[in-house]
């Protein structure tokens, strides 16, 4: 097999690990809120800018401070419009997406931004392997297995998962919803945070960072399954890997087509997602 093919797929698996560390996150919030929220990557940009403004203790305070904006934005936006009509649930959270971006854009304009941290490009077999992307991704998986650690063995992460399954049996249960909402939109929003500390390893900051990340993060939790952890942790595999060979082969705008292709098709013959339920 071709050498460089090799390292297309590596640096598929690589970008996979963030990508899902997102779809968790947002299937997360979606299966137990039951609203998508289609700002979710603009979470991340503002992870990004604290990381960028606040370099010492930057991961633990964006990531303490994005879960903090995931509880606001569920009691301002998502908990009055509870039980709404899906079309409004949308129409908050994207008129969300516009003012983060708008507010980041006032703040601090559109230059492209970055930390300054050079982290060295590692050559293995003939093969280079970015190191920043190598600790993004061992990052990201320790994220994952703590979350499913405290989703299997902890009474709060029992209740979720519960939640998730039967909303109204587990309130008739005495299990407090409006608590559960809010300790998942703050983990919801912690994984946005650790993304954003992932993430501005590799790439700029700026107000529209979320256009790369939103669509392809909310295709992945579609192609998985809404709602569906493992399938949206697999999706993103997937959709990475197609990105990253296509790009081997002809762009990386090709990948993206790709990937999108790929997605259409498979919506159609299954339309539920890999492991949704008919």
């Amino acid at each position: 097999m071709d050498i460089y093919l090799v390292e297309a797929l590596l640096n598929g698996l690589l970008l996979g690990g963030v990508l899902a560390l997102l779809a968790l996150g947002l299937n997360l919030i979606f299966g137990v809120i039951d609203v998508v929220w289609i700002a979710y990557a603009e979470l991340v940009m503002c992870g990004m800018y604290v990381v960028y403004w606040l370099l010492a203790l930057a991961a633990l305070i964006a990531i303490l401070s994005v879960a903090v904006l995931g509880l606001l934005v569920h009691q301002l936006i998502i908990a009055p419009i509870l039980g709404s009509p899906a079309i409004n649930q949308l129409l908050a959270t994207g008129g969300l997406l516009f003012f983060l971006q708008s507010f980041a854009t006032l703040l601090f304009g559109t230059d492209f931004r970055n930390i300054g941290l050079r982290l060295p490009i590692l050559e293995f077999a003939d093969m280079n392997v970015s190191f920043a992307r190598l600790i993004a991704f061992g990052v990201a998986v320790l994220g994952a297995g703590a979350l499913y650690g405290f989703l299997s063995k902890s009474f709060l992460g029992t209740a979720i998962r519960a939640i998730g399954q039967d909303r109204e049996i587990v309130g008739l249960m005495g299990v407090d919803q409006r608590r559960i909402y809010l300790v998942t939109s703050a983990i919801g929003g912690a994984l946005a945070g650790l993304a954003a500390c992932l993430l501005v390893l590799q790439y700029d900051v700026h107000p529209f960072i979320g256009l790369s990340f939103g669509p392809i993060t909310f295709m992945i939790c579609v192609l998985g399954g809404l709602g569906n952890m493992l399938g949206g942790f697999v999706a993103a595999f997937i959709m990475s890997e197609i990105i990253s060979v296509g790009g081997f082969y002809f762009s990386q705008e090709i990948g993206e087509v790709l990937a999108f292709v790929v997605f259409i098709a498979l919506i159609f013959v299954r339309p539920q997602g890999i492991f949704g339920r008919s």
